[in-house]
């Protein structure tokens, strides 16, 4: 007999928001016993900037929980003793890897009643920071959210944080929908499976709509050298200035030093969820596909945050609908379905690294750049003054180290984590021309036959190697590689067609000897249109032949 599905008043997840709470969280705890507490977040960016925060912190007296009533009252305190953690710890020139028992012993205690880390998790900074600005109007568009607290008071941080939230409460409904579609595999009742299948492709494109928005509003600069500092945990930090992790004192003298992974949002619980619904399988960062099987959704990164209890359950109780769809396979309308869904979550994920490409990477070969081959220009025949020490902290952990191997917050290996995750779901994909367009990762991991066309992506070599695009060409942000790759997108030398209609290769078009440096820039332009001019030829024959190959 098959065990019940889970029931989302047993998790404390909504059927509207999801993980989201239902009611909004606090913006201030109600007795005045924490006034303390909430006096250093009131002023904790002026506290921060006038590098002052240590020393109030120093002085705090350490408050008793005994008063927290409510689990609303747990968050707000979580929330605040984390950020004010994280700020102890990052928020001067050098980090601190210690954190007073005015902050450590509360923090642990509520960390044991919320079954969470001693770390600023994406529960903390996001599910639980947040309010409407207009009660009453929906909270899923990113036109009536706010902050209730941030690092650095801008508003890109609050943009950072409130594309999450919006992401939430967008595919909050998809978890009962979900669950409706696993009932009704049970019943075997595939027309409701389709159509909650439609419904959560269709929803997952409007997720990749939201995370896109994150351009509007966060600048790449701010958030790479102000805002991810502070998001940083103690785990792999040691050119980062934390060897050790972290020690919280709770004035025993027999803590011990640790090691957290930081906030991240491969923590959300959301993202789990619907690789469980759908029998996508992860396996650890460089471990290939092998035939033995693995534990399916989030095993590879556990979530922290509090649903995550649902997230175990419903992996032991719940069949994903893979196993239902592929006992199908010629229900065409099922197995599109369901491709679709793989296909759009796929999306999701790439979009995610095209974010993290922007956002980290780039601004990471910016700074290392910058400081391997400027020269100081004198502006003054003054005496030069006293530079002020240079802040050690995760942004600037590259310059400093030359280390190629770029870490999330979270301490994993930035873009590897990020790659395998993405190429891994497309692998339950049912239709054999679906399996092709999705698996389109190196081949060990099964993503292309022999004779068939790779459907690579736009800036992504064969290899799964992920590109950065910029009007200069095309350059490797690969983490784990250090060989340099570099082709003209603007003289358009190397050019490939594919008629994917008949899966054969229509017209290939290389220029394998790149054109030597000119030694005055009127020759460079000159040699640039003419190069131009020329790969406009190639595309227009390329295209004509194309269309005697149809």
């Amino acid at each position: 007999m098959l065990p019940d599905l889970p029931r989302l008043s047993d998790y404390d997840v909504s059927p509207r928001n999801g993980f989201l709470p239902d009611e909004v969280p606090l913006d201030i705890l109600p007795d005045r016993y924490y006034q303390p507490w909430e006096t250093v977040v009131r002023n904790f960016q002026s506290l921060i900037l006038a590098k002052r925060l240590r020393r109030v912190v120093d002085a705090l007296p350490v408050l008793e929980t005994d008063l927290l009533l409510t689990e609303a009252e747990w968050r707000r305190a979580y929330s605040i003793l984390a950020f004010i953690a994280h700020g102890y710890i990052w928020g001067g020139d050098r980090p601190s890897d210690i954190v007073p028992p005015s902050i450590s012993i509360p923090l642990l205690e509520v960390c044991r009643h919320l079954e969470l880390p001693t770390v600023a998790t994406y529960a903390g900074v996001c599910l639980w920071n947040w309010r409407p600005i207009f009660d009453g109007e929906p909270m899923d568009t990113l036109d009536n959210l706010a902050t209730h607290m941030t690092f650095t008071g801008s508003l890109d941080e609050s943009w950072f944080y409130l594309v999450s939230v919006a992401i939430e409460a967008r595919a909050g409904p998809v978890i009962p929908l979900m669950l409706d579609a696993i009932a009704a595999a049970r019943r075997n009742d595939s027309s409701t499976v389709i159509n909650c299948l439609r419904s959560f492709a269709e929803r997952l494109d409007e997720l990749g709509t939201l995370l896109e928005r994150m351009y509007e509003s966060c600048d790449p600069h701010v958030f790479y050298h102000r805002i991810r500092p502070f998001l940083a945990g103690s785990k792999n930090m040691a050119d980062a200035g934390l060897p050790n992790g972290v020690l919280f004192d709770d004035g025993t003298g027999e803590a011990p030093y640790v090691e957290l992974s930081g906030g991240s949002n491969a923590q959300s619980s959301i993202i789990q969820f619907f690789d469980v619904v759908l029998g996508v399988e992860h396996r650890p960062t460089g471990e290939k596909r092998t035939e033995t099987p693995v534990v399916p959704g989030p095993g590879a990164c556990p979530s922290p945050s509090p649903p995550h209890g649902f997230i175990q359950d419903s992996e032991k109780r719940i069949a994903n609908l893979r196993e239902y769809v592929s006992s199908r396979r010629r229900d065409r309308a099922l197995t599109t379905a369901y491709d679709a869904c793989l296909a759009m979550l796929r999306s999701l994920r790439d979009k995610h690294i095209q974010l993290v490409s922007r956002y980290i990477i780039i601004k990471s070969r910016e700074r290392t750049g910058s400081h391997s081959h400027s020269r100081p220009i004198a502006l003054s025949l003054s005496p030069p003054k006293q530079a002020s020490p240079a802040r050690v902290n995760i942004a600037n952990t590259v310059a400093r180290t030359g280390s190629k191997k770029l870490r999330g917050t979270g301490g994993t290996a930035l873009i590897p984590f990020l790659k395998q995750a993405r190429d891994e779901t497309g692998e339950p994909a049912i239709d054999a021309w679906a399996r092709r367009l999705l698996n389109n990762g190196p081949a060990e991991f099964g993503g292309a036959e022999e004779g068939s066309v790779r459907l690579g992506k736009v800036a992504e070599g064969l290899d799964g190697e992920v590109e950065v695009v910029g009007l200069a060409g095309v350059w490797s942000v690969d983490d784990n590689q250090t060989r340099a790759h570099r082709t003209s997108t603007l003289a358009g030398r190397t050019q490939t067609c594919f008629d994917f209609a008949t899966r054969s290769k229509a017209c290939v078009a290389h220029d394998a000897t790149p054109a030597a440096e000119p030694s005055d820039p009127g020759a460079g332009e000159e040699n640039e249109r003419k190069e131009n001019k020329r790969a406009g030829k190639q595309g227009r024959e390329a295209g004509k032949q194309a269309g005697r190959v149809e």
